[in-house]
């Protein structure tokens, strides 16, 4: 017999997914004696989604359809719709183009039937498609099983603003009014999230994985979460984080507050900083404007919390009036974080971010560990028909990279889509007598690395025992960065193509064969007629 039978409801949400939207709700219905319904709530789609729907309740009485006669224009209404039509003790949310693995209702109903939880959590993983590559989303929060009786425990909680990852007590969120923002609101996680920590519940965490979410990069509509180009979507993005801070400090809970904008300096501000040279002069004035008024908002103990980098790249923002400085940003914004030359000093000695910019303090550079510091090396790759060479560049950082004694540098090529490591090389770094820098030269057998997409990453050693993990700038000038045929023993010729990541890193892309080669340029041509 079950032990937890027929007392989960899942609420299926979706408008014109007609591609996707069966998968998602067999995947819930999958989840076996568990759930006793399904409610799929249709927003008013005209793309057939609903006939699909009819069929699957049809065929299993577990599935109930709901037909929002007026698209809401958002995530949040039809999800509300859900809650009041939830007839069990427990509910959970689903989008219409991700799927529930396998025992994700089991694991999160024994979590929270087992500790009196009113939340049980997991681990979402990121699918990317169509490669299958996954990410762990929060890993941290979910690398084992724990019980948190109150949110203001454990303040990285904050930072898990999915509502899908969960299964929450019916009558929890009824008692509280907790909802989602109903109509068109982007974002509408944040403040559901923000709604339920402030309900101060008792939550179960659980490192099985709960939730897949689909990310799609080449799909016509882009997801909220993938679709930044746009100002408005900033715009939406930092009233979220207003609201979910004025929620939770409305309900007297002042640390997650606080906590809610440590989280916004380290994930949201880094992120979109990362992407600004990408953006036209009118977005990126726009976009300087709302952060500078945002984050006037902020106190010293908000900007306390927050990692370095996030703080430095705030203070920038209030301390210009116009977007200035764009690429060291950039770097600044990067995991892990660059602080590109040049180094300057206030006349009192301290680090400072320019001479223009004084108020822009590093002093905190002269005391962080070596593994957290923002060490910024150049990476230079030009293509051969043997072997590549890889030339780097290690910059000193305010006398600290001296004192640590920089001795050799490991270099490695990692898969992006399977994350497998590709060649491995190690090399000794040489002072250069006329400049503060360390330089290494390795060479680089092209062949060695598969069709792909490969990330540099180095880990740079020190005499003094320390070490720290980090990548490279991407050097551009002439001869670099540029698409290269090279002959191969393995695949006859390699179509290399050394480029900058958005964060400004060294990366590769490979094209062996001549079937590759046709490939590549077949892609291009059609982005290029797209």
């Amino acid at each position: 017999m079950h032990p937890h039978p027929a007392q989960v409801s899942v609420v299926v949400i979706g408008y014109n997914d007609a591609a996707h939207v069966t998968d998602a709700v067999r995947s819930a219905l999958a989840q076996g004696p568990a759930v006793r319904e399904v409610i799929a709530v249709d927003d008013c789609s005209t793309d057939g989604s609903a006939g699909l729907l009819d069929t699957l309740a049809a065929a299993d009485p577990r599935v109930r359809v709901l037909r929002r006669p007026v698209n809401s224009g958002g995530c949040g209404s039809p999800r509300n719709d859900g809650i009041d039509a939830a007839t069990t003790p427990y509910v959970m949310f689903l989008d219409s183009d991700d799927v529930l693995p396998a025992g994700a209702a089991d694991v999160l109903l024994a979590a929270a039937a087992g500790h009196g939880a009113q939340v049980a959590a997991g681990l979402c993983v990121r699918r990317e498609l169509p490669s299958g590559r996954e990410v762990r989303w929060q890993p941290e929060l979910y690398a084992k099983a724990a019980v948190v009786p109150r949110p203001a425990r454990r303040a990285r909680l904050v930072h898990d603003t999915l509502c899908v990852n969960k299964l929450y007590r019916t009558d929890f969120l009824r008692e509280h009014g907790i909802r989602f923002p109903e109509g068109r609101y982007t974002y509408e996680d944040f403040v559901f999230s923000a709604r339920v920590l402030a309900a101060g519940p008792r939550i179960a965490l659980v490192p099985d994985t709960v939730y897949v979410w689909h990310v799609r990069r080449s799909a016509e509509q882009l997801s909220i979460s993938l679709d930044r180009a746009d100002i408005d979507n900033w715009r939406a993005r930092t009233e979220a984080n207003r609201a979910a801070h004025e929620i939770l400090l409305g309900a007297g809970e002042k640390r997650l507050a606080r906590a809610v904008r440590a989280k916004f300096l380290d994930h949201e501000l880094r992120m979109y900083t990362r992407e600004l040279d990408l953006r036209g002069p009118e977005y990126r004035r726009e976009w300087w404007t709302l952060t500078r008024a945002y984050l006037a908002t902020f106190d010293a103990a908000d900007f306390a919390l927050a990692p370095a980098p996030g703080r430095i790249i705030a203070r920038v923002v209030l301390a210009a009036a116009e977007p200035r400085d764009l690429s060291r940003l950039k770097e600044i914004a990067a995991r892990p974080a660059r602080l590109r030359p040049p180094y300057f000093r206030a006349a009192d000695g301290t680090p400072v971010w320019s001479a223009d910019l004084p108020q822009v303090e590093l002093d905190h550079l002269l005391e962080r560990p070596m593994h957290l510091l923002p060490a910024a090396v150049d990476a230079e790759l030009r293509p051969r028909a043997r072997a590549a060479r890889l030339r780097l560049r290690l910059h000193e950082l305010y006398g600290r990279m001296a004192d640590a004694g920089p001795r050799s540098v490991d270099v490695e090529f990692v898969h992006r889509e399977s994350g497998r490591p590709g060649l491995r090389r190690t090399a000794g770094l040489v002072p250069d007598p006329d400049d503060d820098t360390w330089s290494a030269e390795v060479p680089v057998e092209l062949s060695a690395l598969d069709s792909g997409a490969w990330d540099l990453r180095l880990r740079l050693h020190f005499h003094d025992g320390t070490s720290r993990d980090t990548t490279a700038h991407a050097v551009a000038g002439p001869g670099l960065l540029r698409r290269a045929a090279v002959p191969s023993r393995r695949h006859g010729v390699l179509l290399v193509q050394p480029y900058a990541t958005h964060a400004g890193a060294l990366a590769l892309r490979i094209a062996p064969g001549w079937r590759g080669m046709t490939g590549v340029v077949r892609r291009r041509l059609g982005r290029l007629l797209h």
